[in-house]
């Protein structure tokens, strides 16, 4: 049985664009604990939907899937790195990451304005206020009515983003 995820990033540091180009990505650099504990659960073969944040407007940009599980983050050893953590070392590691492959682009964004108009995902984890995690699961209904939004287009305009290439 597959879990669901999303999995936030922000567009100008690396974007579903990215990860289509690369075909398959380490997703490194999570230094948050609930996060962390997310991805030591995801299993491969779990999709995730591809979350453009930080940017305007933010929301789904496509779907890809876990094609490793979770393994040790050697960023977290590097001195030199962006996502050096002095507390992780090899023999003791602290954080983890997945590998991701891409699935598919959407040719709009599913905005968190759209998302959060929705009643039916009114419980959804990014969807509430003060959520700010990067990696959150998806509950298999959730993950479902968020396809059908997009395929019926179903939010109110202006809700879509369309890409600009």
């Amino acid at each position: 049985m597959s879990n669901y995820w999303l999995m936030k990033s922000e567009p100008d540091t690396f974007s579903i664009d990215d990860l289509k180009r690369l075909k398959t990505s380490p997703w490194d650099g999570v230094r948050n604990y609930q996060a962390r504990n997310f991805m030591k659960e995801m299993k491969k073969d779990d999709l995730v939907f591809f979350y453009h944040s930080s940017c305007s407007p933010p929301g789904i940009a496509g779907i890809a899937k876990i094609s490793k599980e979770a393994y040790p983050d050697h960023t977290s050893w590097d001195p030199t790195h962006t996502y050096f953590d002095s507390k992780s070392t090899e023999s003791n590691p602290k954080w983890v990451m997945v590998d991701v492959t891409f699935v598919e682009k959407w040719s709009s964004i599913l905005t968190l304005a759209a998302l959060k108009q929705s009643p039916a995902l009114a419980d959804m984890l990014l969807t509430k206020k003060g959520s700010r995690l990067s990696v959150m699961p998806i509950t298999k209904n959730e993950w479902e009515y968020i396809i059908t939004m997009l395929k019926n287009k179903r939010p109110l305009a202006g809700q879509i983003a369309t890409y600009h290439q």
